[in-house]
């Protein structure tokens, strides 16, 4: 009879055995693996022209880049030298410049349709849409960042605040217009849905078959590197294509890119070729000094207006705010900042912590602002895809955003993205102000426009960029304070002006403080 004690001990020592050949088994499995997938994955291509052969016409191509920032410039140039791939479906931020990034495609009349958020400065582009040569589906930027984000991620649909009470919600977006400027097919309304009583619309993924996308660094397994603002909707573009073919400016061995620094995964990328063409910069934009800043302020036609309007709004930031600030007088508000206010700001194409302009000499292409212009990094800073930067501004992370206005009515609702006949494009604006019970709205605007009309209306006529959004409202002569539902109140007058006046250049009634100020 076997003694209880010498089975013990013989089941544990098989045991060991047993789990030692296993581990022997599994190790040598991984290193065959390893060894195998070195050899074998090599997803480099030898040209553009082989890692595009495949593409035919009629795609939906996701493109990379913010302005001319991270954009697959030698993936694009190729394309173009093929004329015969037609009726392509174009998924990005905006179409470059005039004979620049995806500008040279829509010139060679490749391009079918736009799915953008701005037109921007292209005139190629504004023509070719307002005379119905292309069609534009016009799309907030962070919704297109979701967009092509959720394609990757297996999701069909999602809800987003932005947009609603828009034309983006209501389908009043002209996709097409006659040679004659009549709109020919209007946008298609969205379905909405109340959660927790806010209302939201949905938007549908972008389900595309290639993506051309712009590293800095990838090796032949496909893991790619983004450097500082080139990332912008390249991540998210990577992830959401059936295809994705990555255009780098360094090749590099598999390990060389920290774990940890890989951006893109290998699993997501098909091909990846060694970029052939430089870096370009949209706007080179320059630091000056404090006085000369607040020179450029006051100087020149409406000099003076600008000058209050920026001093008065620059009193709005407190210590330890993260802000946004729009184009034109709110990028000018910081240098009035009493020099005791911390404020981080944030750039919607994947920045916070947000520098001054570089010195001339010092301008980085992989550094640019939402207007494209140069920028530097304050320390501290951090650098992340756009579809992250909007997903902050959404969930009103971002304390403050301040935004010019062509119209603003008593109730809040903002229109500052199209004119009759000049439509540019919503940009990030209709996400900027679709939290506006975290993120405090503020428009800076002059009273009135050019010909004297009231920018303070009864009514928007102009198109919406959100409905009961703006919480304050700074000009040249007075400020207000907004409630969605009460309307306007008078809270600070500036000297010299009289509430009297003030009824003659607002269209809108209001109310007057009691505590009313001077500035």
């Amino acid at each position: 009879m076997v003694s209880t004690e010498l089975l013990y001990r013989t089941t544990r020592a098989f045991a060991s055995k047993s789990l030692l050949k296993r581990n022997i088994l599994y190790s040598s499995v991984r290193t065959f693996a390893t060894t195998q997938n070195f050899r074998r994955i090599d997803k480099i291509c030898s040209s553009a022209a082989e890692a595009i052969k495949d593409v035919k016409s009629g795609s939906t191509i996701l493109v990379g880049g913010f302005g001319l920032c991270g954009v697959p410039d030698s993936l694009i140039n190729e394309l173009e030298k093929r004329p015969e791939v037609k009726e392509i479906t174009a998924v990005s931020n905006n179409a470059g410049t005039d004979g620049k990034g995806l500008g040279k495609l829509l010139a060679s009349g490749q391009i079918k349709k736009m799915i953008a958020s701005y037109v921007g400065e292209n005139k190629t582009f504004e023509k070719k849409y307002l005379s119905g040569e292309i069609e534009l589906e016009l799309t907030p930027q962070g919704t297109l960042a979701e967009r092509c984000r959720a394609a990757g991620a297996g999701i069909p649909a999602f809800y987003t605040p932005a947009g609603y009470g828009t034309w983006r919600q209501t389908g009043e977006l002209p996709v097409k217009y006659n040679s004659d400027g009549s709109v020919a097919v209007f946008s298609t309304p969205k379905e909405t849905r109340v959660f927790n009583g806010k209302t939201f619309i949905m938007e549908e993924a972008i389900n595309a078959d290639y993506a051309f996308v712009k590293a800095w660094k990838a090796d032949r397994l496909g893991n790619a590197q983004f450097r500082l603002a080139a990332q912008n909707f390249n991540g998210a573009m990577g992830r959401g294509a059936r295809y994705t073919i990555v255009e780098a400016e360094e090749i590099v061995e598999p390990g060389e890119i920290e774990p940890a620094a890989v951006d893109l995964p290998g699993v997501y990328v098909s091909k990846v070729i060694k970029s052939t063409v430089g870096k370009e910069i949209e706007k080179f934009t320059f630091a000056k000094t404090e006085e000369e800043i607040k020179e450029a302020v006051t100087s020149g036609s409406g000099g003076s207006k600008r000058e209050k309007i920026v001093k008065r709004a620059a009193k709005e930031f407190q210590n330890g705010m993260f802000a946004n600030l729009g184009i034109g007088m709110p990028m000018l508000a910081p240098t009035f900042v009493d020099p005791n206010t911390s404020v981080t700001l944030q750039s919607e194409n994947g920045i916070l912590g947000l520098g001054p302009y570089p010195k001339k000499g010092e301008e980085d292409p992989d550094l640019i602002n939402a207007g494209k212009e140069t920028v530097t990094l304050n320390s501290g800073a951090s650098v992340f895809g756009s579809d992250e930067s909007f997903g902050m501004i959404r969930s009103g992370k971002i304390n403050l955003t301040m935004l010019g206005a062509m119209q603003v009515n008593a109730y809040g609702d903002l229109a500052n993205w199209a004119l009759p006949g000049k439509i540019k494009g919503m940009g990030g604006a209709m996400d900027l102000v679709a939290n506006p019970e975290k993120t405090r709205v503020i428009v800076l605007t002059e009273h009135t426009d050019k010909k004297g009309g009231a920018k303070i209306v009864n009514k928007c006529t102009f198109p919406l960029t959100g409905k009961g959004c703006v919480s304050r409202i700074i000009t040249e002569l007075a400020v207000f304070d907004v409630d969605f539902k009460e309307g306007l109140t008078l809270i600070e007058i500036a000297e010299g002006t009289s509430v009297e006046h003030l009824r003659t250049v607002t269209e809108p009634d209001f109310k007057v403080s009691e505590s009313l100020k001077t500035f």
